[in-house]
């Protein structure tokens, strides 16, 4: 992370190439040589997995410091992993009690909950969860951090909340900038869309975010099999978007229907035990792609009769995933076919 004086006269050449060495440099375990730590705080934190992102085990300079979250298993999950400092509790009555103090960090990180904008919440008009970017950069000024990363659904830009984000960073000193990320462009293989806003006291983020991509859409367009990449767009040598059978192509039959106690990943490998009229629906649409509406045209008898009186919409409820395309978002029940396309 390097600390410049002027943010102003800034060469973007010098910093694009200063910013890919340092992207061979984490992934070669050669960053974290160095001493020096970031101290980061998570707010809103699960149990860690944007922690995750920013520790040494994806070769980041970051020390957690402090996190929250307002479930205390995911707090005691976190804590397993990044160390005892995180607190369980609304952050809005945390931040009201004296005794607590927020420690200095140099980054504070975070994605304040998303039912609030997320189009499946048909109230969120009226969502008290809008608000909850106000805590988050109380944080980000009780800490003296000069960096922040918040997460969350792409309907967040463009809304009044939106708006007042960007003003109360910059009147804390923030330059602020934002976009959307695809995931599946960064090696993961799900193309799970979602928004960043970035703000640094210290330079202007729309230099470097949003981040060049590593991977590729094959099936995008054509000419990128043949020209070569934009090099401010992307690294120069991307690689194809990773798919399902990439993920979990290797993986053995799951077993059993609860966590195991061996090595991971094997120890989240397992299975559901359905019953015999959700199989039959199962093996009604064998082929990748296929949904609710398949299901329907092939097997009517065996459609719920919500689903046949919804005539549009829900593509993806009941569906298959394609073996060779990224998988699609992958929310919080996927566990459950009748709730997305899940099936594979």
């Amino acid at each position: 992370m390097h600390e410049y004086e002027n943010t102003i006269n800034i060469d973007k050449t010098f910093i694009i190439t200063e910013d890919e060495a340092t992207y061979y440099s984490r992934c070669s375990g050669e960053l974290i040589k160095d001493p020096k730590r970031y101290r980061l705080i998570d707010l809103f934190s699960g149990a860690g997995g944007m922690s995750l992102g920013f520790s040494e085990v994806f070769g980041q300079p970051f020390q957690p410091v402090w996190a929250n979250d307002c479930n205390q298993f995911c707090i005691d999950t976190y804590n397993k992993n990044f160390g005892p400092h995180g607190i369980a509790g609304d952050i809005v009555e945390i931040l009201e009690q004296s005794k607590i103090e927020i420690p200095k960090a140099d980054v504070v990180i975070g994605g304040p909950p998303c039912q609030g904008f997320s189009l499946l919440n048909k109230n969120r008009e009226n969502d008290l969860r809008k608000e909850l970017w106000r805590p988050f950069l109380d944080v980000v000024e009780k800490s003296d951090a000069a960096i922040f990363v918040m997460e969350n659904v792409p309907q967040l830009l463009g809304t009044f909340e939106h708006g007042a984000i960007v003003g109360a960073a910059e009147s804390l000193g923030f330059k602020v900038w934002q976009d959307k990320l695809i995931a599946a462009d960064y090696g993961v293989p799900q193309t799970r869309i979602r928004a960043f806003i970035i703000g640094c006291k210290f330079a202007d983020p729309s230099i470097l975010f949003p981040p060049r991509k590593t991977h590729f859409n094959p099936n995008g367009n054509g000419k990128q099999l043949t020209l070569s990449f934009n090099r401010e767009e992307y690294l120069p040598t991307p690689s194809r978007w990773k798919t399902v059978q990439d993920a979990i192509g290797d993986l053995p039959p799951p077993e059993g229907t609860e966590i195991r106690n061996i090595q991971p990943p094997l120890d989240l490998h397992f299975g559901r035990n359905p019953t015999e009229l959700s199989r039959k629906r199962y093996r009604a649409i064998p082929q990748e792609g296929m949904n609710r509406f398949d299901l329907q045209r092939i097997a009517p008898e065996l459609t719920p009769k919500c689903w046949i009186k919804k005539t549009s919409g829900g593509t993806d409820l009941f569906g298959r995933l394609w073996w060779n395309k990224p998988s699609v978002t992958i929310r919080t029940e996927f566990f459950k076919p009748e709730k997305g396309r899940y099936l594979h």
